[in-house]
């Protein structure tokens, strides 16, 4: 599958044209390395994530990869996944004009320092593992896919488990795990592309 570049994000998603191409030239006038990741655009600084650019539905905005860390006097900065996201934070706009360039990009060279200074809030990897009952009943159908789950490493297993409860929609629920059935008989992880080689 051929990987959509940031340009044609921004045209798919011409609704927030503007607002995005703002907002990406505040991000790229910090020096920042752009890329795609997760079939949207993220910026970088030395090879980690510092800040991604989306749309949605009703809004387009930044999510901060360590946005907790980052002092937030002006309320901009919200938890878009309450409980399950610990660092990540959202800074939502409905149109251009709310964009403030100074104060974006004060946030964003705040988490670069932070970056710099190797901050961070690491998940919490001692939280019990949830096989949802969806998937555990497709492993009863698929059970050399269970099998093989059961083989992999805690990493892999939470990816796989997290992509299946994070979708609110049980048709989304069925879609992500007739998605990653293959996946888990083939060996491969749910983000395997993003990890370094």
């Amino acid at each position: 599958m051929q990987q959509i570049t940031v340009d044609e994000y921004i045209l798919k998603n011409k609704n927030w044209s503007e607002l995005m191409q703002k907002l990406r030239q505040i991000l790229l006038s910090t020096g920042l390395q752009e890329t795609v990741k997760w079939g949207a655009p993220v910026y970088m600084y030395d090879n980690k994530n510092v800040v991604g650019l989306g749309a949605f539905k009703s809004y387009a905005g930044l999510w901060f990869f360590q946005g907790a860390l980052l002092k937030d006097q002006h309320g901009m900065l919200i938890n878009a996944q309450e409980g399950q996201t610990k660092a990540l934070r959202q800074w939502r706009f409905q149109s251009a004009g709310e964009i403030d360039q100074k104060l974006v990009k004060a946030f964003v060279v705040e988490a670069v320092r932070n970056q710099k200074k190797g901050r961070q809030i690491k998940p919490d990897r001692n939280k019990p593992l949830i096989i949802p009952d969806k998937l555990t009943r497709a492993f009863r159908e698929h059970p050399e896919a269970g099998k093989l789950f059961d083989g992999l490493n805690l990493t892999k297993k939470r990816e796989f488990t997290d992509y299946i409860s994070e979708s609110k929609r049980p048709e989304t629920k069925m879609a992500r795990i007739a998605r990653i059935i293959p996946m888990i008989k083939e060996g491969i992880g749910l983000n395997d592309k993003y990890r370094k080689k």
